[in-house]
């Protein structure tokens, strides 16, 4: 393979800094994730904090674990492993430091009190400025950047690019609440905010998936990976249910039965088509590729079996008999958090865990492989439980028929207390990873001689 003959001392730093920020806001995540779930069940611990702070950070770090793990990896990946020389290297770390200060005042409003957004976005709009000016201007470097490319572009550039685009698109669309003529109607407000979170997810899957085709071509050494005609069907069936999907999982409100039925099938294809990928893709690694990229090789894995089982449950929540019940349950956290942590954070981490091996090659080995090697399994059995322990919950509330409002809350507290104990397990396995893949990633002593990982 490849980069895994490239010297680890030969590989710049260019993007590690938004990979390591988005590591701790996903450990960060998962830790107001555990508070909110017990915090829910008995509203009196936590007495300083209410539930309704601590879900906006959750969901915010959530989604910031996502764009930075991605824009980082679209950052390193370019300059040190496709030769792709950026146009303005120095302007990496001014985008970060408005993205990493911009993130410390939406934390701050948000323990303020100060609230005035929607969903994702629950901050002060104001504080979105900054955010949409650098990703204007993200977009422009790295399409200008990925124009020196001399051969056809791979899928994940077109994938990476698309992504960007459509971020732009559909988080100006999740601000048109500003503007009297959404605001002053509830059902057009309704519609416009949950199209352009459905379309939102869309623009982060186009960043993940090619992230995921990158890391998989890099491993393999197969450059031709990227160009086949089932990968660019994949682009293909993602850039439509970037624009319909969301229509099938929101029947409560106003759309065509056509954009219903077409982001239906567009979104299942999407899935299996990514499935079918991956699983043909393991199948031509050679052990010493997989040895050599093991825990990045593990984490792509899991993120197939976790596309398999999410696909079962998507297929069932978008029915319409099914979702007329199950919508605004626990089944339906129960998929938002199986595609969340399931697929796009096992693909990101298959991502991070590509630059430690190559970054540090024998470094990378004791106590930080064993804790990446065992928080693997922890988060992946308890994510298993979790979304389990949810998905009972969730089916309880949709078809049991109840007296009142708490003999339902009390019935369903079993469940949820299973789940949020599970959440313990998957804070602790992530927490695993993360503390791992942060240690590795630290800044080392230049004149240390760093081997790489395939060396004899």
């Amino acid at each position: 393979m490849e980069q895994s003959n490239m010297n680890a001392n030969q590989i710049s730093r260019t993007g590690i800094n938004f990979v390591m920020l988005g590591l701790m806001a996903l450990g960060g995540c998962v830790l107001m994730g555990v508070f909110g779930a017990f915090k829910y069940l008995y509203p009196e611990i936590l007495s300083g904090f209410e539930f309704h702070q601590l879900r906006p950070i959750h969901v915010s770090l959530a989604v910031s674990w996502i764009f930075l793990a991605a824009i980082g990896g679209v950052y390193h990946y370019l300059p040190n492993y496709n030769n792709i020389k950026l146009k303005w290297p120095g302007t990496v770390d001014i985008h970060f430091w408005v993205f990493f200060g911009t993130g410390i005042l939406i934390i701050g409003a948000y323990l303020m009190g100060n609230y005035g957004g929607r969903e994702y976005w629950a901050y002060p709009p104001s504080l979105s400025i900054p955010i949409f000016a650098t990703w204007i201007f993200f977009g422009i470097h790295i399409l200008l950047s990925m124009r020196e490319e001399k051969e056809p572009w791979p899928v994940y550039y077109w994938m990476w690019m698309t992504g960007i685009i459509f971020f732009l698109i559909t988080f100006s669309e999740a601000h048109l609440f500003l503007i009297p003529f959404f605001n002053e109607n509830i059902v057009r407000e309704t519609t416009i905010q949950w199209k352009s979170y459905g379309a939102l997810v869309g623009s982060w899957n186009m960043l993940v998936y090619g992230t995921a085709m990158f890391v998989m071509e890099k491993i393999s050494g197969d450059k031709k990976l990227a160009h086949t005609n089932e990968a660019f069907l994949l682009y293909i069936l993602s850039f439509i249910a970037l624009m319909v999907g969301w229509s099938h999982h929101v029947y409560a409100v106003p759309s065509a039965t056509w954009i219903r039925m077409l982001g239906y099938a567009v979104s299942m294809a999407e899935l299996a088509i990514l499935a079918h990928i991956i699983w043909e893709w393991r199948k031509t690694l050679t052990p010493d590729q997989k040895h050599t990229h093991l825990i990045s090789y593990r984490f792509i894995f899991a993120a197939d079996i976790w596309v398999f089982l999410n696909l079962i449950l998507a297929i069932l929540i978008s029915i319409p008999a099914f979702n007329l019940f199950s919508h605004g349950t626990h089944i339906t956290v129960a998929h938002a958090m199986g595609t969340t942590i399931g697929i796009n954070t096992m693909i990101l981490m298959g991502s991070v865990f590509l630059m430690v091996e190559n970054l540090c090659g024998r470094r990378f080995s004791g106590w930080a492989r064993a804790w990446a090697r065992h928080g693997f399994w922890v988060s992946n059995v308890s994510l298993v439980v979790f979304l389990g322990a949810l998905m009972v919950a969730g089916s309880m509330e949709a078809f049991i028929e109840w007296e009142d409002f708490y003999s339902q809350t009390e019935a369903v507290v079993p469940y949820l207390l299973a789940f949020s104990i599970s959440g313990v397990g998957l804070l602790g396995g992530l927490w695993m990873v993360v503390v791992s893949a942060l240690n590795m990633l630290m800044p080392v002593d230049p004149k240390e001689q760093i081997v790489p990982a395939n060396a004899e």
